[in-house]
């Protein structure tokens, strides 16, 4: 079967999967109602846990923020589905809902859900690199790069950086400003800097209702760590070995969304404070599917597992070291790797 058989083949696949999952689209307001309850009531509760015993003991605080952490990524999920117009029907109650949880959250519900959809229809597109997902250079970019270009992207995609450092200013800092510059994203500017007076007055508030130490110090312990979870989830979805990235003129959205997007595989309880973003193929491929729903949709087209990478949470401590794609192999490589490919190259030269 030659290439575009192949790809012919797929995309019939595809659709018919399209179909089949259609049905799950429809919100389901109890199943919602109950998400919102078992994300925020644990969450305001475990936070307050938090508040009483900080004089007592650091350690549990700490092992504690771990765990309000995911509660947290719970209700940013919940933020996630109505920027999608998914969750429940009503736009409004969505609109409202979504904002509640982007001051949980603070990542701003316009702005931020914007640039979500922007990477949903530009996934994998190598033009487009900076918006919306992870910079990831090719390996002829790097090849090209000076000393100091290497030193920077080397620091940049460093373990350190890339799932700790990285996280953290990404959700206290870059979601305050407007730095996209495509088309139709000036209009949300002033929606951006309304939210960044909002949640700044909403922290202040908690500040002088609070001992405002340690508020700072809880909230922001709980705020890192769910930026650690939030990004290592997006990097496993999007940097796995046998990715998809193209050019535009060779871009396929449903490749970009079924090979380009993975399946990570994770014990129920994982999956269930992750909101199933875990089953991250079917979410690209129907991204009006509620986070509730997930699950069942995958269910329903078992065999479109075969079609993009499934990943064990042991597999996925392996991809940290993923750093360059290859455009020869259509991979996603390491360093070590791309400097065996370098001296063999030259050794043949």
């Amino acid at each position: 079967m030659n290439q575009s058989t192949e790809q012919a083949e797929f995309a019939k696949r595809i659709r018919v999967a399209l179909k089949v999952i259609k049905q799950y689209q429809r919100p389901n307001h109890l199943k919602a109602t109950i998400q919102i309850i078992n994300s925020f009531i644990p969450f305001i509760g475990v936070w307050i846990l938090m508040y009483l015993t900080w004089d007592y003991s650091f350690w549990l605080c700490f092992l504690l923020s771990i765990l309000n952490a995911f509660f947290l990524v719970r209700i940013f999920i919940i933020q996630h589905d109505c920027g999608h117009k998914t969750f429940v029907r009503s736009s409004g109650a969505r609109k409202v809902i979504g904002y509640v949880c982007s001051l949980f959250s603070s990542i701003p519900f316009f702005y931020w859900g914007k640039s979500h959809h922007f990477h949903h229809s530009h996934n994998g597109m190598l033009e487009v690199r900076d918006i919306g997902d992870i910079t990831t250079l090719t390996v002829e970019e790097y090849k090209n790069l000076s000393r100091w270009g290497r030193f920077k992207y080397r620091l940049y995609r460093s373990t350190f950086v890339m799932f700790f450092l990285g996280p953290i200013y990404y959700v206290l800092i870059h979601n305050r400003l407007p730095l996209i510059k495509e088309e139709g994203f000036k209009k949300e500017e002033k929606g951006l800097w309304l939210y960044n007076v909002l949640y700044a007055g909403l922290i202040t508030a908690l500040c002088f209702l609070l001992d405002w130490k340690k508020f700072l110090l809880i909230h922001g312990m709980i705020l890192s760590m769910f930026s650690v979870i939030a990004i290592w989830f997006f990097y496993i979805q999007h940097q796995h070995e046998h990715a998809y990235k193209e050019w535009r003129n060779k871009w396929e959205y449903l490749y970009a969304a079924v090979k380009g997007s993975s399946y990570y595989k994770l014990p129920a309880l994982l999956n269930w404070f992750t909101g199933n973003i875990a089953i991250h193929h079917i979410h690209h491929l129907n991204p009006t599917i509620p986070n509730y729903n997930l699950k069942k949709s995958m269910n329903a087209i078992l065999w479109i597992n075969k079609y993009t990478s499934e990943i064990s949470i042991w597999q996925s401590f392996r991809l940290a070291s993923n750093k360059l794609w290859d455009e020869a192999t259509g991979r996603m490589i390491t360093f070590k790797e791309f400097y065996k490919i370098q001296n063999r190259q030259q050794a043949t030269a």
